[in-house]
């Protein structure tokens, strides 16, 4: 059965497109006009390594079963859809046109998956003991998740990394690094089974013969996707120095035993929260992947190119360990850069 999925986001959201269009599902693309135009034109184009196979393989979306469009966020109506998917920065949520067309999302009661770094402020009600007013400060608009149901809003780790190559048009993305999202259940069973479905779907679903990477893994428990928040914290806002962006790898292997120490504490506050040393992923596996990511993170990027807004999940731990009564001098300095970049970035704008 073709299920109908609007997933807003192009870029990073075209990876999990081009997983459901494999699996015989029609997708609906939120972005600009002219993004919109040129997919509805040509389609897109994700590329992904292949274990054991040498360069890369474009998947076109015009060669798979399931059909996609693209859209501007008035020209959607997400009653007419089945699972919403949230693949866009945290803070363009809040934006004009999209904001409205997540009030319409909420108001349509849509099952809402979420992947992105910055977890939704919904989701962050799902997990007993956590204050959700005393963490809005991290958001750039905390009022588009107000209309929100909780029980209606899952999180998915996005733990694939991807880059929109320099020199290609914005319907081409490539996976660097093609590991899998891990997505919590939702409170009702009937939603959690469509997670469920899709994940058979995209886990049997081949191109040309050939097994593709990054697969949807669905989770009992609520806590698998902060096992995200060790590595984002060790690695891709470590990223961010007083001297500019590094790579993650550079975050990670310049100094092992920091980030060891950084990534285990992380991982404690999340256990703290109540998730099990298995929903997390050892330090080992980590630190393995962190060597092969050779970019900066979007954030450094994105914070280092003027940006007056990026996703605060540095924030948003700190809180969290605050009244968890937890501290880390290494995420307050942290904490420290980027609030000043962004400071200095604001600034600049105004000038």
């Amino acid at each position: 059965m073709a299920r109908q999925i609007l997933i807003l986001g192009a870029s990073y959201g075209s990876l999990f497109a081009t997983k459901c269009l494999m699996a015989g599902h029609d997708v609906q693309l939120v972005c600009t006009p002219g993004t919109a135009a040129l997919i509805n034109k040509e389609g897109t184009i994700v590329r992904f390594p292949i274990k054991g196979r040498e360069g890369l393989v474009d998947v076109s979306s015009k060669n798979l079963p399931g059909k996609i469009a693209g859209a501007a966020p008035e020209e959607v109506d997400p009653r007419s859809f089945d699972l919403v998917v949230l693949g866009m920065q945290e803070g363009q949520y809040g934006t004009p046109g999209v904001k409205e067309l997540m009030g319409r999302i909420a108001a349509a009661r849509v099952p809402a998956l979420a992947i992105m770094n910055m977890p939704p402020l919904s989701y962050l009600k799902r997990i007993p003991g956590l204050d959700s007013e005393a963490l809005k400060g991290c958001f750039t608009d905390p009022s588009v998740w107000d209309s929100f149901e909780p029980g209606l809003v899952s999180l998915a780790s996005p733990d694939p990394q991807a880059f929109r190559p320099p020199d290609q048009g914005k319907n081409v993305l490539q996976v660097g690094l093609p590991t899998n999202f891990k997505a919590a259940r939702f409170e009702a069973e009937a939603h959690t089974a469509l997670l469920r479905e899709l994940e058979a779907g995209i886990d049997a679903a081949r191109y040309d013969g050939i097994e593709i990477p990054v697969k949807l893994k669905t989770h009992d428990s609520i806590f698998v996707p902060l096992a995200k928040w060790p590595m984002l914290i060790t690695g891709n806002y470590r990223c961010i120095t007083a001297n500019g962006p590094i790579p993650i790898r550079d975050a990670v292997h310049g100094d092992i035993e920091k980030s060891k120490a950084v990534y285990e504490w992380t991982g404690k506050l999340c256990q703290g929260l109540g998730a099990d040393a298995d929903d997390l992923v050892p330090f080992e596996k980590y630190a393995k992947a962190a060597e092969g990511l050779l970019k900066p993170s979007s954030a450094a990027r994105a914070l280092f190119g003027g940006a007056e807004h990026i996703e605060r999940v540095d924030c948003l731990v700190r809180r969290v360990a605050k009244s968890q009564g937890l501290e880390s001098p290494v995420l307050d300095e942290t904490v420290r850069l980027v609030d000043a970049q962004l400071a200095k970035n604001r600034a600049a704008a105004k000038a």
